[in-house]
């Protein structure tokens, strides 16, 4: 039995997100197992590196699958990308070892959203980032970065009900880039719970905005209830950019 990993692109508009849904063929992982299913005549489940939201984009996703097809790499690849939709790209194929688990095995993940920041909307990038008109303050958001930043209990920060798992996670990295109208943000860290990226992110606006002082970041540590946190910002703007293995 053979282990494959695959890194996937792809547009997720038009997508009830990654995880296949029994009554629905709108999802990236049910589109690429029907193709596997026609390449190799095997009922294949893929296992992603995580979920990612309904709309919500990707560059480097990560997936891995058994098979005892011998077809080789290349002709793999070639394949899926033959007769999966445009919006889904295979852009890697490799052999792994047969322990090697996509979710299991990753070590972090990096993030990317993007906030269209002028009066002016925009034709081209409104499917790829999230218009904001109103003038946003930088400085404070940068303050508002550092305090996210480190090893926190981000339940606060999370659409989760409730976990019996552990909501503590490592934000190593934010950053903002100013590049025109377009503000890019990067989020690099251990994990990242649900929906916890476009919380931040709403968070992190609404100080841009002055709705909220920089100190509510402690606040919403300190008190772990959604409530407390930001709007969740819409899911068009985001990107998963790399999962990282040790």
């Amino acid at each position: 039995m053979r282990n494959i990993k695959l890194t996937i692109e792809y547009d997720g508009r038009r997508y009830l997100g990654w995880q296949r849904l029994g009554d629905s063929d709108k999802t990236i992982q049910g589109k690429i197992e029907a193709v596997l299913k026609q390449m190799t005549g095997e009922t294949i489940e893929i296992i992603g590196s995580g979920r990612t939201d309904a709309g919500a984009h990707a560059r480097g996703q990560i997936a891995n699958f058994k098979t005892e097809s011998t077809m080789d790499r290349l002709a793999m690849c070639e394949f899926l990308n033959r007769f999966l939709p445009g919006d889904i790209v295979v852009k890697k194929v490799e052999e792994v070892p047969e322990r090697f688990h996509a979710r299991y095995n990753a070590s972090g993940k990096k993030y990317s959203y993007y906030v269209w920041n002028d009066p002016i909307p925009t034709a081209f990038e409104r499917y790829h980032s999230f218009y904001v008109p109103q003038e946003l303050n930088l400085d404070a958001m940068n303050e508002a970065c550092k305090r996210l930043v480190g090893t926190h209990d981000f339940i606060g920060f999370s659409a989760l009900k409730k976990s019996k798992k552990s909501t503590t996670r490592t934000v190593e990295k934010i950053t903002i880039e100013k590049d025109g109208s377009m503000l890019h943000f990067t989020f690099v860290g251990n994990g990242f719970l649900y929906k916890m990226v476009r919380i931040m992110m709403g968070t992190l606006l609404e100080i841009g905005a002055g709705k909220m002082p920089v100190a509510a970041i402690d606040e919403i540590f300190e008190q772990k209830v959604r409530k407390s946190a930001g709007e969740t910002v819409p899911a068009q703007g985001l990107f998963l950019d790399e999962v990282y293995y040790h």
